[in-house]
């Protein structure tokens, strides 16, 4: 079926947010005792907040601060953190210029909407989006489905009619198990994950986002 519209992840794709999310779990969980600060790179990329917390407290149970006060800890230091430190990655307004010119664009991210509405509103581009969905919304987060599917519904398009543009293997795998066709810009840490094979395009950056590859795959 030919393309209508895209639905963009956020953090890691069009904000540089992903490192922020690590400094910010790196300083929260460390302090209960969770040994992050050896770790690179995030090994919960593309899993709601909700599940990352309950996933290193099933490692490394901690007393004090309850899971959801952790949750709250983490989404207001990563909300500080992009307003101070985070930037537009290479390509990503221009991505949002070549995808909005042939359909609607639509977000669909494992951030809490609050975060989204921040973030976007920060960098100037709540109003680029005809849907915006999270997760938080969703019985599960990526890599189920649910949260495209919901992106597509609002936006009136068909599964199948949708292009998703991702970073994480888990929103690769959610994008194709909603029947999606999917651009993966993963990381040079990330590339040879196999789900990144599943992509019917992987680009090592949004700035590679060919406009003669969207003509030939929309309306």
């Amino acid at each position: 079926m030919t393309l209508r519209a895209t639905l963009f992840d956020m953090d890691g794709l069009l904000l540089d947010s992903e490192i922020l999310w690590h400094k910010a779990e790196v300083e929260i969980f460390g302090s209960l005792g969770v040994p992050l600060g050896d770790a690179k790179s995030r090994s919960t990329k593309g899993m709601y907040v909700n599940e990352v917390v309950r996933f290193w407290f099933s490692l490394y149970p901690w007393s004090g601060p309850s899971e959801d006060d952790v949750v709250d800890m983490l989404l207001s230091r990563v909300g500080e953190l992009v307003e101070t430190e985070g930037r537009l990655l290479p390509g990503a307004e221009r991505a949002l210029d070549l995808t909005g010119a042939r359909g609607p664009l639509a977000l669909a991210s494992s951030t809490p909407m609050a975060l989204i509405v921040r973030c976007l509103k920060h960098f100037g581009l709540f109003d680029r989006f005809a849907a915006i969905h999270s997760a938080e919304f969703e019985p599960y987060g990526k890599p189920h489905p649910g949260v495209f599917l919901s992106a597509a519904l609002t936006l009136g398009v068909a599964p199948t009619a949708c292009l998703v543009i991702e970073d994480s293997a888990a929103g690769v795998l959610a994008a194709k198990s909603a029947t999606m066709t999917v651009i993966a810009v993963p990381t040079s840490e990330d590339v040879a994950r196999p789900e990144f094979a599943l992509a019917d395009l992987v680009l090592s950056s949004l700035e590679e986002l060919s406009p003669s590859w969207l003509d030939e795959h929309f309306v």
